[in-house]
């Protein structure tokens, strides 16, 4: 069967009066060009952010679709994959600060945050509605109610809950309800977490197995929430995402915030790109997350200038969990263990996955079947990253009998180390300090005494100099699909962050894990993106009349970029200095961002230019417009003010809304690079008036052809 979805932009003022319904009109076009044999199916009509349908076709039906004149584009559905208590105190965000954010915008009441996630565990202390006033009169949106998401799931909170899945189920047949809701209730954990992250009440106490005590909260604690389930046990899907976008947008939210992604494909080809344009055109903030497939540069994902792309960083805190080598050394580590542990005092025979004959390659790897328990029973071992999931190699170790795991990243994990919930005593060590260890097994193995360990778990650690640091994993720029634009925009802490989570759904993630917890601490650009969702909703809250864009800018250039150690903030993969690839214009400022000093503001004009001079076609800017566009601003010439005047007298700001254009030259040197090669430069230009500092990173890039 190759039938697969197709998302259909239709023009908008075309349909013929003798369709009542624009799904009938849709589903006579696609009964005029299918095969007898197949059903004129539409998965999900769009309206709000996008016009036209998603249906299942065969290519040659997708062709003879594209020929009928009113059809703007069928556009080839993706498969988006999810990127999976301190932060808020971190990041200046505290009750008791009277004069800050989080008091100027009443915690942000009013405000609306839809989150495309795997939905919402409706029941958890993070979404109670205790003080809350009524649902804001705009609130369109509802709360479908389902026989495992009753009637009481939503309350003054969580205003909102719908699911999509007709794209799912067209790919991947009926969903197995044995192990995932047809309802917007959640079984994976990810929209829980994201959700509480971006909009959490003040939970006290919180912890995840005893570790991160503390008071739990979400940047905007009393802003409302709607969760949109878009992912599903096979993925997130294009024509449920849209839908999702259509549907959120229509109901009346103010953010929307986004923690998946995919490959990175031209703007008109991308559901995302275009469910957010018209998101941005209608005041709606998107947030989306940069990817987790750092650290080698171009990695980043949901790259369009009208999304806010965000990267992640490390916070203050973390979870010592050290190895102690029978030679003497300690290595360090981190881990969320809690269980049974190991005798204090006492060393653990120590071995290596790989070398316990059978498949190396596997066994290195600790695969599901992989480890013969003789050669693994009582003792501790040492698994490389890669293939299955952190936590899985674990339960390997486990079932082999294994005591306890060290898990040692590969060179291109670099030194970047999470913090898992393992099912054993387990730890996490790097790059450089696995190589140290499995030195020490094979030096051991040759001499009389046999290699040993154990793990020496220290629960919490605050205060930990540097921070922020760029994870490891945060996806990187270059900007893969429009160079000229830096992605990703901002980090925000992405690294052990602890938010709630569903019951019934182990904190490891591993199927025989039946641990249940409130909360849980998950890594990846999924985490930072909720960050700024809520940051924005409270400067929404605050500036009510800013657009999507300026409330960007505001974020973007009050970003610091010096760690708490006072020096630019570190790259974790490799201990180095991280650049304005790694971070875009810097960790997210949020009392600063308030009140910026000046911003950037945009207008979907400008985009149109944008797309113009980025040689879209009128046709594929009017998929991601909706409207008739034309190019005929894009080319305008320069005026008086571009000359290149030593001191910028012409851009004196006299009041406050007023608007002013400058033009930036850059001058460049010829430099030989051999052929194919790259030079980039990174710099920044400042706008200052003493109280504030508007800065915006700059790079240039010099290629030589191949």
């Amino acid at each position: 069967d190759h039938h697969k979805t197709f998302i259909v932009s239709v023009q908008n003022d075309a349909k013929p009066s003798i369709f009542t319904t624009h799904k009938h009109w849709y589903e006579s076009s696609l009964a005029s060009v299918l095969s007898p044999s197949t059903p004129a199916q539409v998965l999900h009509v769009y309206d709000t952010v996008f016009h036209g349908f998603s249906a299942k076709l065969s290519p040659t039906d997708a062709l003879n679709l594209q020929t009928l004149p009113h059809v703007l584009a069928v556009i080839p559905e993706q498969v988006r994959r999810l990127h999976t208590t301190r932060s808020p105190h971190f990041l200046g965000l505290q009750t008791t600060d009277s004069a800050g954010l989080l008091k100027e915008s009443d915690f942000g009441s009013d405000l609306v945050i839809g989150v495309l996630d795997t939905g919402i565990w409706p029941e958890r202390q993070s979404f109670n509605d205790r003080d809350l006033g009524p649902v804001p009169s705009k609130w369109k949106g509802q709360c479908v109610t389902t026989k495992d998401f009753g009637p009481g799931s939503c309350n003054k909170k969580l205003i909102g809950a719908r699911f999509f899945c007709s794209g799912y189920e067209a790919s991947n047949g009926k969903m197995n309800e044995t192990s995932e809701f047809r309802s917007p209730r959640d079984t994976d954990g990810h929209g829980t977490h994201t959700a509480s992250i971006a909009a959490g009440r003040y939970v006290f106490p919180a912890s995840t197995l005893g570790y991160a005590k503390g008071v739990a909260a979400g940047m905007a604690p009393k802003a409302r929430l709607a969760a949109y389930k878009v992912c599903w046990t096979a993925g997130c899907f294009d024509s449920d995402i849209l839908a999702a976008f259509d549907a959120a947008v229509a109901d009346g939210v103010d953010v929307i915030s986004l923690s998946v992604g995919g490959v990175v494909v031209p703007y008109h080809l991308d559901a995302i790109a275009i469910g957010a344009f018209s998101a941005a055109d209608q005041g709606v903030f998107v947030s989306a997350s940069a990817g987790n497939g750092g650290p080698g540069g171009l990695t980043v994902t949901n790259v369009a200038p009208w999304v806010a792309t965000i990267g992640a960083g490390t916070i203050d805190r973390d979870f010592p969990a050290d190895v102690k080598l029978g030679n003497g050394k300690v290595v360090p580590g981190v881990s969320v263990y809690n269980g049974p542990g190991l005798s204090p005092g006492r060393m653990y025979p120590l071995v290596y996955g790989g070398t316990g004959g059978g498949d190396g390659y596997s066994s290195s790897l600790c695969l599901e079947g992989s480890l013969d328990p003789v050669f693994v029973k009582g003792k501790i071992v040492v698994c490389d990253r890669g293939i299955n999931s952190r936590a899985a190699k674990g339960e390997v170790v486990k079932k082999a009998g294994g005591i306890g795991m060290i898990l040692a990243n590969g060179v291109f994990d670099g030194e970047g180390l999470v913090a898992d919930c393992h099912v054993l005593p387990a730890t996490a060590v790097g790059a450089s300090n696995g190589d140290e260890i499995r030195g020490y097994i094979d030096s051991a193995s040759k001499s009389k005494s046999p290699a040993t360990a154990t793990i020496l778990f220290k629960g919490t650690r605050l205060g930990v100099r540097p921070a922020p640091v760029v994870a490891s994993f945060s996806a990187r720029g270059p900007n893969p699909e429009t160079p000229e634009i830096l992605k990703p925009d901002v980090i925000a802490p992405g690294l052990n962050i602890l938010a709630a989570w569903p019951d019934k759904v182990g904190p490891s993630g591993v199927s025989s894990d039946s641990r249940n917890t409130e909360f849980n601490i998950l890594s990846g650009t999924s985490m930072a993106c909720p960050h700024v969702s809520g940051l924005a909703a409270l400067l929404k809250a605050a500036h009510p009349e800013w657009s999507p864009a300026a409330i960007k800018s505001a974020l973007m250039t009050s970003a610091y970029t010096v760690d708490n150690r006072g020096e630019t903030m570190l790259d974790e993969s490799n201990g180095n200095t991280s650049t304005v690839l790694d971070f875009g214009s810097g960790h997210v400022h949020p009392t600063k961002a308030m009140d910026p000093g000046l911003v950037y503001d945009i207008t979907t004009m400008d985009y149109i230019d944008f797309l113009c001079n980025s040689n879209y076609t009128i046709n594929n800017i009017r998929v991601l417009t909706r409207k008739n566009a034309h190019c005929s601003g894009a080319k305008r010439a320069g005026h008086v003010g571009n000359l290149n005047y030593p001191s910028l007298s012409a851009l004196v700001f006299r009041r406050v809304g007023q608007k002013l254009n400058f033009l930036v030259r850059v001058q460049t040197m010829a430099v030989k690079l051999s052929p194919g090669g790259t030079s980039m430069q990174a710099g920044s230009i400042v706008w200052s008036d003493r109280k504030h500092e508007v800065t915006s990173p700059l790079t240039v890039t010099k290629q030589q052809p191949i």
